[in-house]
């Protein structure tokens, strides 16, 4: 097929500008087209075209689409329209465009709007962040389904009492798909967003941050690889009561996964357990404690599924917890987070602690903004904004033994003392 007479660089500009505005339109040929600060050789064709002679001084061609479209049907037999979808590419109609993703937009929304989880502030501060971007992105893409699928989740790890599931159960019951919230996927991630906002927990930037967001709804990788770390726990039961006593008298660790608390319960009856997040403190204490230890968890980062249900164990006879960790973002978020759902006890964690501790030797904070509150102590983050510095738990850790030992002014000894 031959070009198109008018598809020359001395029309493209008037051309351009039509199209723009016979789009907003929706296809109608109204308004006009210009030509700012025209060449010669435009100003002639436009002038040639038209049979409107301009001045060689004007600083814009303004043509009228109706006047351009009249032209263009005595000299060619073919409306503005024709030649602009001619000349290419197709034209848009913008206001049927619109119409379409407010649609779509609406789809898109619907499920999430018409959730219950909308009493909560939690879901409507992140349905709020994702009708501004996600959602948006979710239209023009036209994946209308994705949101669903995160809201059906949210609704089924956030219920009164949600099933423990694998996350690839999870996915498989919820999207359809067992690799849907496999880490950093689409749903995942919006999916994460909305945990995070719900528990206080920090956004899953890493994949031990997501675990903690996941198991803390009850969602694991698998139940043999969620784990805590128990010294000096005796507990009733058959096998893993059994095991924890024998460990607790022998005074040594024992690892306790999330399998073996669901398929051989305890009743533990102890009435404070001290818990740490570090396993160089647990380990100290078996080396100079042993089995006078009193109990002490590990959970060897974010607490895990196994934590939690063992913390549940726990309180369910009427046991405490108190709760150390990190005096940085990390350690206060878990303890925030400790306190709201075990009712922990903060231990060693004001600001008197911490800054009877810091000092410039010690690791910067990465960012202050990020430490959050400390509604046990507001001082102690206060504190930890002015000096900028992350206080770590071994750092601490013979005044953690001597709360342990039962004696402030014990000096407990280490590993070299006792050769």
């Amino acid at each position: 097929m031959p070009e198109h007479p008018l598809n020359r660089p001395a029309y493209a500009r008037l051309l351009a500008s039509a199209r723009r505005v016979v789009e907003l339109h929706n296809g109608e040929v109204e308004g006009g087209a210009s030509v700012p600060e025209p060449t010669e050789a435009e100003r002639n064709a436009i002038q040639g075209l038209l049979g409107t002679a301009y001045s060689p001084g004007v600083r814009t061609l303004r043509v009228p689409l109706a006047k351009l479209d009249a032209a263009l049907r005595r000299s060619r037999n073919e409306g503005l329209v024709d030649v602009l979808e001619a000349v290419g590419p197709p034209l848009r109609r913008r206001r049927d465009e619109e119409r379409e993703r407010e649609r779509l937009r609406e789809e898109v929304l619907a499920p999430a709007l018409n959730s219950p989880l909308t009493a909560h502030d939690w879901y409507r501060n992140w349905l709020g962040r994702t009708v501004k971007g996600t959602a948006t992105w979710l239209t023009n893409e036209k994946k209308t389904h994705r949101l669903a699928r995160a809201v059906r989740i949210l609704e089924h790890v956030t219920a009164d009492d949600p099933p423990r599931l694998t996350r690839q159960d999870l996915a498989a019951r919820t999207a359809g798909d067992t690799k849907a919230l496999e880490p950093r996927t689409p749903l995942a991630t919006l999916v994460l967003g909305a945990l995070a906002d719900r528990t206080g927990l920090p956004r899953a930037d890493s994949a031990e941050a997501a675990r903690a967001l996941w198991e803390a709804h009850g969602v694991i990788n698998d139940d043999l690889s969620s784990r805590v770390l128990v010294l000096g726990l005796p507990a009733a039961g058959a096998g893993l009561g059994e095991w924890l006593t024998g460990a607790a008298a022998l005074g040594v660790p024992f690892q306790v996964t999330l399998h073996q608390l669901v398929t051989l319960p305890i009743t533990v009856t102890a009435p404070v357990v001290s818990v740490c997040e570090n396993p160089a403190v647990l380990r100290t204490a078996a080396e100079r404690l042993g089995a006078a230890c009193p109990p002490l968890l590990c959970t060897e980062g974010w607490p895990s599924a196994a934590f939690h249900r063992l913390a549940s164990a726990i309180r369910a006879n009427g046991g405490r917890l108190r709760y150390h960790g990190d005096l940085d973002a990390a350690g206060v978020a878990m303890t925030r987070y400790a306190i709201a759902r075990h009712a922990a006890e903060p231990w060693r964690m004001t600001a008197a602690d911490y800054t009877s501790r810091v000092d410039d030797s010690f690791p910067e904070l990465p960012g202050t903004a990020a430490l959050g509150p400390t509604p046990w102590d507001p001082g102690l983050a206060e504190a930890m904004a002015r000096h900028g510095r992350a206080v770590h738990e071994e750092s601490v850790v013979d005044d953690l033994l001597r709360d342990l030992a039962g004696d402030p002014a014990a000096v407990l000894p280490g590993p070299e003392d006792a050769r």
